[in-house]
């Protein structure tokens, strides 16, 4: 817990100047709320005429103090007495009073100022905590994306972020203003009787004795907390996103009745902690209550029998006593909130923890652009969750492949499901690498290029189009932030969609929904091809780019496809063979490893072959 935790504290360094006026204000709010306190005692001896020394009277007199403490404690009394009771009653009384409202408005000045600075620091490592994990997200292989449910990830970044900063206040509030309360409350206790003040110091090793218990089952309770929440926020993302197909199945009651299960686990744990945690500051209360009645019993026989203390000093001792109930209370919650706080973190750096698997080497050079060839190399490759098994009985994705494509070709991939059709194109741009073997680029591996430009050189155009909840415009110049709207124009031109995105309301600057939703499919898909059009990528990847569309649509986006393969080297993967007649090269996957090549023509030719029995199902021929 102790790492996790300053861990997170290592996110408040930039915030040093708001936390250290924080902690400045934290220590003068202390003092005032002590002063306010101590005025108790002037004002009643003002109001009652209690200013005459108490004589002692019947048994001896309480031990003494140490003498430089006492002389100290003589020594500021005088001169606080001798200015406040100078003159007449009213005199006294209106000093007491102007002192009054001075001491509750710096108190409440030094407050404000406090809380401020300290809501500066919170939110800012909030925010810095949120913007970590984002950045170090977009660095994760897609691997780590086709495992980790993006509710869980949601989850991490809103909710756990939450969580942490109570980690922020308990430090650099709870136990900063708190024990200095204590410590100002019982100093001004002490200055009137030690003794007393000793009674009521008896209840602080319970009082921690009880929070640290609390403290150990509240750790355990967080992370089923914070998991639960995920898994919630899983089950709402998941339906939200598929809710045509769950009303088109009729599962609007069986995902409400997951989704209530969820809810359901969340509130009984919710439940269990809070009763938890609530247990601590009514046990401290308890004991201080406990601890207040026998100073009040004790007290009053020294002001009734023994004449050893003015009414006035009890109800000032008593006052301060009392004070220090809330930030004992306090107190007991800081190591809940820290134990709380250390379980979020913990699902927050197990994220930031994460290496890619796909990093990019040390003086990895630019990609300048594609002169002669893409080869495959003795490629094999297998996803890691089959790694072991691919290793002793064959599971690999793709075994021992080793293709030449040049700049400028046209190459159809096609085959059975599950062939490794898209997992070859992956490769190619770095989502994955390969188990063994190499991807070269005009003979150079491509984990020699930087990321960034190798991705740079390479369009992709898939099934499953990505747009974003924003207009047309900044769609299709999606990463091209600053290119010329004619630009944007020329490609919507070239792919088909200038003529139905001018007659949407409000043309290229139409919000088209999150993911597209007022869009049809063709004309999600279109747009998908202008923004390709856009980047002008020397390398194209189409992935069933016109599988899901019907034959209006397909028309329309294959005559944009044709556009945007002019002069470049691409590579289609498609299941309708007819969008692939005229590719100069199509190669047939089946189990990994490439079984036939040639053209459509010189496929068909080959009866036996896995071109021709897919070529058959399609279309009986």
């Amino acid at each position: 817990m102790i790492q996790i935790y300053l861990r997170i504290l290592q996110f408040v360094r930039p915030y040093w100047r708001h936390l250290s006026v924080s902690i400045v204000c934290t220590v003068f709010f202390s003092l005032f709320s002590g002063i306010s306190i101590y005025l108790v005692i002037p004002l009643l001896d003002t109001l009652f005429d209690q200013n005459a020394l108490v004589e002692v009277t019947g048994s001896a007199p309480d031990p003494q103090l140490p003498g430089w403490i006492e002389n100290l404690k003589e020594s500021v009394s005088d001169s606080f007495n001798s200015f406040v009771f100078a003159g007449e009653k009213l005199d006294a009384l209106f000093r007491i009073c102007l002192i009054v409202l001075a001491a509750f408005f710096l108190k409440n000045i030094f407050g404000f100022i406090q809380a401020y600075s300290l809501a500066y620091v919170e939110q800012g490592v909030m925010r810095d905590v949120r913007n970590a994990l984002f950045r170090h997200i977009h660095k994760l292989s897609l691997g780590f994306f086709t495992h980790e449910r993006a509710g869980n990830l949601i989850s991490r970044v809103t909710n756990d972020v939450n969580v942490i900063q109570h980690s922020i206040s308990a430090s650099f509030l709870n136990l900063l203003r708190e024990p200095l309360l204590v410590l100002v409350f019982l100093g001004i206790a002490v200055s009137i009787s030690w003794k007393l003040t000793l009674i009521s110091i008896l209840i602080l090793p319970l009082a921690l004795q009880v929070t640290a218990r609390i403290g150990i089952r509240i750790h355990k309770e967080s992370s089923n907390i914070q998991s639960k929440m995920a898994d919630m926020t899983s089950a709402l993302q998941e339906t939200i996103t598929g809710v045509k197909v769950v009303k088109a199945f009729g599962m609007e009651k069986f995902e409400t009745r997951k989704f209530a299960k969820q809810t359901k686990k969340y509130f009984e744990y919710v439940l269990k902690i809070t009763r938890i945690r609530n247990m601590g500051p009514p046990l401290t209360e308890s004991l201080g209550v406990l601890a207040a009645v026998v100073i009040i019993w004790y007290g009053g026989k020294q002001i009734l029998v023994d004449h050893t203390l003015k009414a006035s000093e009890f109800l000032g001792l008593l006052f301060a006593i009392l004070q220090t109930m809330h930030p004992l209370k306090e107190l007991s919650s800081v190591s809940n909130r820290l134990h709380e706080s250390a379980a979020a973190g913990s699902r927050i750096f197990d994220i930031l923890d994460m290496q890619p698997n796909i990093r990019e080497k040390p003086g990895a050079v630019e990609l300048e652009e594609l002169r002669e060839k893409i080869e495959f190399r003795n490629v094999t490759f297998a996803y890691e969750e089959t790694r072991d098994a691919a290793q002793s009985d064959g599971r690999a994705v793709l075994k021992n492949l080793s293709l030449v494509v040049k700049k400028g070709e046209v190459l159809a991939v096609v085959g059975p499901s599950g062939g490794g059709k898209t997992t070859l194109v992956d490769l190619i741009a770095r989502f994955y690498d390969p188990v063994e073997g190499k991807i070269l680029i005009d003979g150079v591996d491509s984990r020699d290029f930087t990321i960034e430009s190798l991705r740079s050189k390479i369009g992709i155009v898939s099934q499953e189009t990505v747009l974003f909840n924003d207009t047309v415009r900044n769609n299709i110049a999606y990463g091209l932030v600053d290119s010329p709207f004619e630009n944007i124009v020329r490609a919507s031109k070239a792919a088909c969609a200038h003529e139905f995105i001018i007659a949407l309301p409000r043309g290229y600057d139409t919000m088209i929904g999150e993911r597209g939703i007022m869009l049809s499919g063709g004309q999600r898909q279109r747009l998908s091809i202008a923004r390709a059009i856009l980047k002008n990528p020397p390398i194209m990847i189409f992935d069933e780019a016109t599988s899901a569309l019907d034959s209006e649509s397909e028309a329309l986006v294959q005559e944009a496809i044709e556009h945007l393969m002019q002069c470049r080297t691409c590579f289609v993967i498609a299941h309708r063979l007819s969008t692939i007649r005229n590719a100069d090269r199509i190669i047939v996957l089946d189990g990994g490893e490439i079984v036939q090549t040639g053209t459509h023509k010189d496929l068909l030719k080959e009866k036996r072959g896995v071109y021709h029995r897919l070529y058959e199902l399609q279309f009986n021929a």
